[in-house]
């Protein structure tokens, strides 16, 4: 059992990190997030709240190949000029900031459903920042609104997260893709309506009569482009037959990683581009991750959290399940939360709607601050390599109201 001085420690030092990604800035010096939280598995590596052992063991390597997988298609998509080929077919129709911020808002939101957020979140950051510059729109605003739709549609699928696949695996949840459509694409939709109202609330300047024209610059790379969209066609392929094996040969089924990894390959194998497009991926936000794992992992071995909950066999109720997942999935993650709280609901004799319950508030817990969500560390820091970003107020500003109307919305829902 740690002692209270290794709690104290572990917990400092997320707190810690907590405010310097708040600030950013430490006298002159003007800091990343993948080097302050680099900094805080440092600390608590250093201070031996965690062994060398134990910290490799804790990175997730199933996470980061398969992040690194997306980010060498996504690079790759970006290179060759496909990413934005292809959202002007999708976008085309969008004459004016209002529409266009929709469209985003239900184009990734439903696209991160099928697709997992954080692969919306790599693919979109570059062309939110892209239509920010050719349309003179607040790149913030529309950062927000990738942001905030990948969370928020990602929450209705079992598939559209982490944590979700982790409910859906181990919740108990009878036929899950059905479970979470029938309680949560309605409050989805609602949700991404309300994410639209609250931009065009704090960002009432951008809207407007003010027209959008989108032009469609080309492929810039012919044969790179040939290479993403066989990447493409391999992840909806996989994708498909994941969805059909969990549901009638669960002992076939396979790791996500799987699929990210058979869809860079077609790039690193094929491309004379493979050197370029690797090095152009997001590097640092693997960095962050693997910090992440490790922090992450010395304050759940202090046990600080798991005390929190102890004996709460009564938080199962469907409003208690939404206000403590959201407020600890900001401390611990939502996937390591979400694996804590599973066998206190089945223990408590909990069903499909307190499960489901635990799936939405550990995934719209992404929307409250920045940390709340990996897919948000992945738009800020795509953000960051092209010379924008998003502060931790700035988000906080409009994510706190989004979140309590999100939350509100899914007791509605799941209380019919």
């Amino acid at each position: 059992m740690p002692s209270s001085m290794e709690i104290c420690v572990s917990v400092l030092v997320l707190a810690v990190v907590f405010a310097l990604i708040a600030v950013r800035q430490v006298g002159s010096f003007r800091l990343k997030i993948w080097q302050i939280m680099t900094g805080g598995a440092l600390v608590v590596l250093l201070t031996g709240q965690i062994g060398p052992l134990d910290a490799l063991q804790a990175i997730d390597v199933d996470v980061m190949l398969f992040l690194l997988g997306m980010f060498i298609v996504g690079s790759a998509m970006q290179e060759s000029g496909l990413l934005y080929h292809l959202a002007h077919r999708l976008f085309r129709r969008a004459a004016s900031v209002d529409r266009l911020v929709l469209l985003l808002l239900f184009s990734f939101g439903m696209l991160s459903a099928v697709l997992m957020n954080d692969t919306i979140a790599i693919i979109g950051t570059p062309l939110v920042l892209h239509y920010a510059r050719t349309q003179n729109v607040s790149a913030k605003m529309l950062l927000l609104a990738l942001a905030f739709s990948v969370t928020i549609g990602s929450a209705m699928s079992p598939i559209g997260n982490p944590q979700n696949l982790l409910i859906a695996m181990n919740g108990g949840i009878p036929d899950p893709f059905s479970s979470f459509l029938s309680a949560l694409l309605l409050p989805t939709i609602v949700n991404l309506l309300i994410a639209y109202a609250i931009l065009r609330i704090f960002f009432r300047g951008e809207f407007g009569e003010r027209p959008v024209c989108l032009h469609d610059d080309g492929i810039a790379d012919a044969r790179l482009a040939r290479l993403c969209m066989a990447s493409l066609v391999i992840i909806a392929v996989m994708i498909a037959a994941k969805i059909l094996l969990a549901a009638l040969r669960p002992e076939m089924d396979f790791p996500l990683t799987l699929i990210a990894l058979t869809a860079a390959a077609p790039i690193v194998i094929l491309s004379p581009r493979r050197v370029e497009v690797v090095k152009r991926s997001d590097w640092p936000t693997l960095i962050f991750f693997a910090s992440m794992f490790v922090l992450m992992a010395a304050v759940w071995a202090s046990g600080f959290f798991q005390s929190m909950l102890g004996g709460a066999e009564s938080l199962t109720s469907v409003p208690m399940i939404l206000l403590v997942s959201v407020v600890l999935s900001q401390f611990i993650s939502n996937v390591p939360f979400a694996a804590l709280y599973v066998p206190l609901l089945q223990d408590a004799g909990a069903g499909a709607t307190e499960m489901i319950a635990l799936a939405a508030g550990s995934t719209i817990a992404g929307n409250l601050l920045l940390l709340g969500a990996a897919s948000n560390i992945i738009v800020v820091q795509g953000a960051e390599r092209e010379g924008e970003t998003l502060t931790f107020l700035e988000f906080a500003k409009v994510g706190v109201p989004l979140t309590a109307l999100n939350c509100l919305v899914y007791w509605f829902f799941l209380s019919l």
